[in-house]
């Protein structure tokens, strides 16, 4: 009981301050799919060149994720939290003075660059401060602040597209990155002074927590391993293919989303509040089912079955076209992916300790967040050949398939004491 009473503590105070870190930097993310909607008549972009515009932040990230995640641990995530979110913050600003393709391009790729290592440090994070055994729920946690972002931000970017254009000279998604930018900034500096490194930085933690929290985190830590050690171990290269899936899907989807639905006839406030929809029902599933997995000790199954459900519902999404169900379809396609992803992201640090869990949580997001980069250039590629969204829908199916495919066939085949499949 004297367990749980230090965890809760630990998580009252630490999860809500990440997880409104983790709303400023995928708002800062992904309100370029707001900004779509008039920036890319304004400065000339196809849809074919939007789509690879908005995944060219995946190739930056792609790039320093792995070393971002390496100096965190060794400077501390209080300290290089702050510098990730100083940087983020300014470039996001600056894209409000994207002036064509190029600059449009170059500015997304120096998003990726300066956010690289926010998510897999987050997850690391987690790691210094609750045992295996409930990290699915607590992870759920954190990662309830992506769907807190899309039903928060969704419907303030519509409102400020539908009332900023023309303040001060400037357009209304030129105000959407000014404006949505500021966040990143504040919490840089409250960064600072809020988020202990670790356990033993506390200075909210008595000395008998302290210990308490070393001797359970004690019991689960695996041996410490090298770098080589991640980059050679093949079960992180199917949670490689297996992110790459979930990805695909989530930013081809949330990156499309608003455009999507402004092409049933809404405005663009309007599109605001119903692109927040599927996100305020995924929240509640995502956390119950993070929940379940922990009560039954059991992970890649927990992974496979979402993943099913998402690629289901993105099939029949593409069948049905742009009609009234058709957000009924991406309603259940959102509680998919994200029911995946709440689990997935308990399994890394599961198999690997030391550096190298350091690295294989930073290889899986950056492998698999190429995905965010194929994803949306797809959609764009696929939307100017047929004129619609359902081939892209398609796609994004096929993505979540595969890591379905993958995470059954880690269950089969990996042996059945692994903390990949059980855990203890």
């Amino acid at each position: 009981m004297a367990e749980a009473a230090v965890f809760s503590k630990c998580a009252w105070r630490l999860i809500p301050f990440m997880g409104l870190l983790y709303v400023a930097n995928f708002l800062d993310r992904v309100n370029v799919g707001f900004a779509a909607l008039t920036m890319n008549k304004d400065i000339g972009l196809s849809a074919h060149a939007y789509g690879l515009g908005a995944g060219m932040f995946f190739i930056g990230y792609f790039f320093c994720e792995v070393p971002s995640n390496l100096i965190m641990e060794k400077v501390g995530a209080r300290l290089w939290m702050f510098r990730i979110m100083l940087t983020w913050g300014l470039v996001s600003m600056a894209m409000a003075f994207a002036r064509g393709p190029v600059s449009f391009f170059v500015l997304r790729f120096l998003l990726g660059v300066c956010e690289a290592g926010f998510f897999p440090g987050m997850i690391l994070y987690l790691t210094y401060w609750f045992p295996a055994a409930t990290r699915g729920q607590f992870s759920a946690l954190f990662l309830s602040a992506i769907l807190i972002a899309n039903i928060v931000g969704s419907p303030i970017s519509g409102y400020i597209l539908s009332a900023a254009g023309g303040v001060a000279g400037l357009k209304n998604w030129q105000w959407l990155f000014l404006l949505e930018g500021i966040p990143s900034l504040v919490l840089s500096v409250v960064t600072l002074f809020y988020l202990p490194d670790r356990p033993a930085k506390a200075r909210w933690l008595s000395a008998d927590e302290k210990n308490l929290i070393h001797d359970v985190l004690a019991r689960d830590v695996l041996k410490p391993q090298s770098l080589r050690a991640a980059l050679l171990d093949s079960r992180i290269w199917l949670l490689c293919l297996a992110d790459f899936g979930i990805i695909l899907a989530t930013y081809g989807l949330s990156l499309w989303l608003p455009q999507i639905v402004k092409s049933m006839g809404f405005s663009d406030l309007q599109t605001g509040f119903m692109v927040a929809l599927p996100y305020a029902v995924a929240i509640v599933a995502m956390i119950l089912w993070a929940r379940a997995s922990d009560a039954h000790g059991e992970r890649l199954w927990h992974v496979a079955l979402p993943a099913m459900l998402g690629a289901a519902s993105l099939a029949v999404a593409a069948i049905l076209g742009m009609g009234p169900w058709t957000m009924v379809a991406l309603t259940f396609a959102t509680i998919g992916i994200y029911g995946a992803i709440a689990v997935m992201w308990t399994l890394p640090q599961s198999l690997l300790g030391g550096t190298a869990a350091a690295a294989a949580i930073a290889l899986v997001n950056s492998v698999g967040n190429l995905g965010g980069f194929v994803g949306p250039t797809i959609a764009g590629y696929l939307k100017d050949a047929t004129g619609n969204y359902s081939a892209a829908m398609a796609v994004f199916a096929i993505g979540l398939a595969m890591t379905a495919g993958v995470a059954i066939a880690m269950s089969r085949f990996l042996d059945a004491r692994n903390t990949a499949v059980v855990v203890q």
